[in-house]
């Protein structure tokens, strides 16, 4: 990129900035000045039209800004979802672009999403592959592995493609969902790898009087390498693209409004609730608040509590809540953390919520939006229901929640971002229709048990 085309679009993302403060257009566009290094089809024209504010007045350009505001929210997105920002949509229709089209922008996201899907099962065939070799040079009589990710592939689709389109930085005509697939499966041995352990287990004689005879096994994890490390090892980013990526993967999920990136938008850490608990529904919740200052700047990952810890904080809800075990935000964000499931800069691969239910030994079962009397059915049973919340009341981008229980037919939650938004009750209609479309691991809703 030029360095007059570099500059033009940092101004660009500057005035848009001060112009969004006046049209409130919201968190995803406002994201330009971090974004504004895309650059992309349009950005000698913006540059071109910013580095002439000098003779039109800062008014004008200003409004020049504000129209073009479309432009510049598009460079801030990913290429792939939309392919050719000319093509026609999903009807064909000329004179229809791909962008006034959500159901072709939507089908392209779903072909990227099962590519990416199919290329992480191959992955998956790949390291048990390397396994058995790995266990063919040992001294083991057996070996088994264990899956966490049976059934239930985890990445982050957004950030996946984001990544990719990073990469890919000028050349934006090259962007394609096959030369994606390539690159991935160019780089297939690095997304998974593999932990062991050995063991000498005991096996019973079946005849009496005869020994017991032992047998050496080792147990092979299988661990995803998450898309932080994609980011080195298969795109090769530089710390700018990897800023990008991060960037677009965010706008990405604001634009489609799904949910997958979770964020607390505020920095402000609130004053120590001390033991909260909430007795007015079937069952007794232990709250936690991420943004309490006892937990809100402690790690999860590279990133705080505080602005991406809603994953782990409404699992500590939960296991604390529904067994003996006090798990505080910090233990469960570590835990979450240790074994795959934070996803850096966009919160938690939604398979934490079964994961964690899982390993504390309680029940988990996913639901989705059309099931209602479920939700309410297992609320009055004394479960409780973990959330994943898109735009609206309760979160900006993505956002987990509790729900705790029914009262006066409307629900009870434990938000663990907002104590006074968990001593309102909520319309179920609220909650369903602003619940993601686009979880993953059974959800938007879990129902978890003892």
């Amino acid at each position: 990129m030029s360095e007059h085309n570099h500059t033009g679009l940092d101004e660009a993302a500057s005035v848009a900035s001060n112009t969004l403060q006046a049209v409130r257009t919201g968190k995803a566009i406002s994201a330009v000045a971090k974004g504004a290094a895309a650059s992309g089809p349009y950005g000698a024209a913006i540059g071109a039209a910013l580095s002439a504010r000098t003779h039109i007045g800062k008014i004008a350009a200003a409004a020049l800004v504000l129209l073009a505001l479309p432009l510049l929210f598009i460079l801030l997105l990913p290429g792939l979802a939309f392919g050719s920002l000319t093509d026609s949509g999903a009807s064909g229709t000329s004179g229809q672009p791909i962008l006034n089209d959500n159901a072709a922008i939507t089908e392209n996201m779903n072909q990227a999403a099962f590519a990416i899907n199919q290329i992480l099962g191959e992955g998956i065939e790949n390291v048990k592959e390397r396994i058995a070799s790995d266990f063919a040079g040992t001294d083991g009589d057996h070996y088994e592995i264990i899956n966490p990710y049976e059934g239930n592939p985890i990445n982050n689709t957004n950030l996946f493609i984001s990544q990719y389109c990073a990469a890919k930085e000028l050349d934006f005509a090259s962007i394609a969902l096959a030369d994606m697939e390539q690159i991935l499966r160019a780089g297939l041995t690095h997304l998974y790898s593999f932990s062991r352990t050995r063991e000498v287990r005991t096996i019973p004689a079946e005849d009496d009087g005869a020994d017991d005879t032992t047998e050496i096994w080792y147990i092979y994890t299988i661990r995803y390498n998450g898309e932080a490390y994609f980011a080195d090892t298969i795109f090769a980013l530089t710390d700018k693209q990897k800023e990008l990526a991060e960037n677009y993967a965010e706008n990405l999920s604001l634009f489609l409004g799904d949910g997958l990136f979770q964020y607390a938008p505020s920095t402000n850490t609130i004053t120590a609730l001390g033991n909260v608990r909430f007795t007015d529904g079937a069952t007794d919740v232990v709250y936690f608040n991420q943004l309490d200052e006892r937990y809100a700047n402690q790690p999860y990952g590279t990133d705080p509590i505080g602005g991406y810890g809603c994953g782990p904080t409404s699992m500590a809800i939960v296991v604390s809540s529904l067994t003996s075990e006090t798990v505080d935000p910090v233990q469960m964000a570590r835990w979450a953390y240790e074994h795959g499931y934070w996803c850096s800069k966009s919160g938690s691969y939604h398979t934490l919520i079964p994961g964690a239910a899982q390993a504390w030994g309680l029940s988990v079962e996913g639901c989705t939006a059309s099931e209602p009397q479920r939700i309410l059915d297992a609320l009055a049973d004394g479960k409780l229901v973990v959330a994943l919340m898109t735009k609206g009341h309760f979160t900006k981008s993505g956002h987990f929640i509790v729900l705790r229980g029914v009262q006066d037919e409307k629900i009870l939650v434990a938000d663990p971002a907002s104590y006074r938004r968990s001593q309102k009750a909520w319309d179920l209609s609220i909650i369903l229709n602003e619940a993601s479309r686009r979880a993953g691991a059974g959800g938007p809703f879990w129902i978890i048990g003892l």
